[in-house]
């Protein structure tokens, strides 16, 4: 093919133009996303997720770090918005401060590097998000954080899970193999690892309930929890019953059968230093009493919000590589 002088300079132009708009692209297409547009795009990524898309999730957003807030229905919930937030294009880190179901669960640091991992947020970074001040975004020259660890735990026969339930039941109105549903108050570590998130979905079933009026006088609710989920993953568990006697006739108080754990109230209390629903004064406390027993007449009543302490029956092995967010803050197996 022969090239006129003028098709060659011709052509030796069009190379020069495409020459320049690639260097202005590297100098504009690299172009930080100003915070508006980021919040815009993390705002319209959670809603097209139709996993998330019903949660009340809020975004506010800080020189590229973005901050998730709001009331979750569960862990899965929580994780499934860092991961999609930390995969826009232009955030440098994604900030998980939401409460699950109404509990306080501690506040966690994803990188869009790593955007299905990750890691427990620092004492300094903690006191950061509950003043309400931004986290300094990460170096531009940051190395990728290490690949995870992964290793089989196993959470053995005798540990206690708390739940708070999200329901109300009670010896009169509720029936035998009526399902009640909760989340896990707080992380149970295993080998220095979280095998269950806090805020991980409970499931359960009543066992037996007898109403006061028609069983010589006393009353009776039996609870037990079958399942939980993990991460989304649903792992079949049993419990020991967690039993709710009501006194006979002229008794005003409830009585806790088997488990080693005594009644006390819980309502009206507000965890995590006034973050989240009313679950409970005792839900923080790290021991005794975690549910409220009431009698009306002679009926048993677990109010929704209340925290029951189960212990599980059977062992079961999860994988993971979860570091615990704070050993202050972790409940760790406690087998009986």
């Amino acid at each position: 093919m022969k090239y006129t002088n003028q098709s060659i300079l011709t052509r030796t132009g069009l190379h020069v133009l495409a020459a320049t708009s690639i260097a202005l692209c590297g100098l504009g297409c690299n172009k930080a996303v100003d915070d508006a547009t980021l919040t815009t795009n993390v705002q319209a990524a959670l809603s097209k997720d139709s996993a998330i898309s019903q949660q009340p999730i809020q975004v506010a957003m800080a020189s590229g770090v973005v901050t998730l807030t709001g009331n979750v229905s569960d862990d899965t919930a929580s994780a499934v918005a860092a991961q999609d937030a930390a995969e826009v294009k232009g955030v440098k880190q994604v900030v998980k401060d939401m409460t699950v179901a109404g509990v306080a669960v501690a506040p966690t640091v994803t990188l869009p590097a790593a955007p299905t991992v990750e890691r427990p947020t620092t004492r300094q970074e903690r006191t950061a998000i509950e003043n309400h001040q931004p986290l300094p975004p990460p170096p531009a020259d940051a190395p990728a954080p290490p690949q995870p660890v992964f290793r089989n735990v196993s959470v053995p026969a005798g540990t206690r899970i708390d739940m708070r339930i999200t329901q109300t039941l009670d010896s009169q109105t509720t029936q035998p193999g009526t399902s009640f549903s909760g989340v896990v108050t707080r992380e149970i570590v295993s080998d220095g690892l979280v095998a269950i998130p806090a805020g991980s979905a409970v499931t359960g079933t009543v066992v037996d309930a007898k109403d006061a009026a028609h069983f010589k006088g006393s009353s009776l609710l039996s609870l037990e929890l079958t399942s939980v989920r993990r991460h989304g993953t649903n792992i079949a568990i049993t419990t020991e019953p967690y039993v709710l006697e009501g006194k006979g006739r002229g008794g005003n108080t409830a009585a806790k059968v088997g488990g080693g754990a005594a009644i006390g109230a819980v309502l009206g209390g507000i965890f995590g230093g006034g973050k989240g629903a009313a679950i409970g004064a005792a839900a923080g406390g790290g021991g005794g009493a975690v549910v409220q027993g009431v009698t009306r007449g002679q009926q048993v009543t677990v109010p929704s919000e209340s925290v029951v302490p189960f212990r599980l029956a059977n062992s079961f092995s999860v994988r993971t590589a979860e570091m615990p967010a704070d050993d202050s803050q972790s409940q760790g197996l406690q087998p009986r």
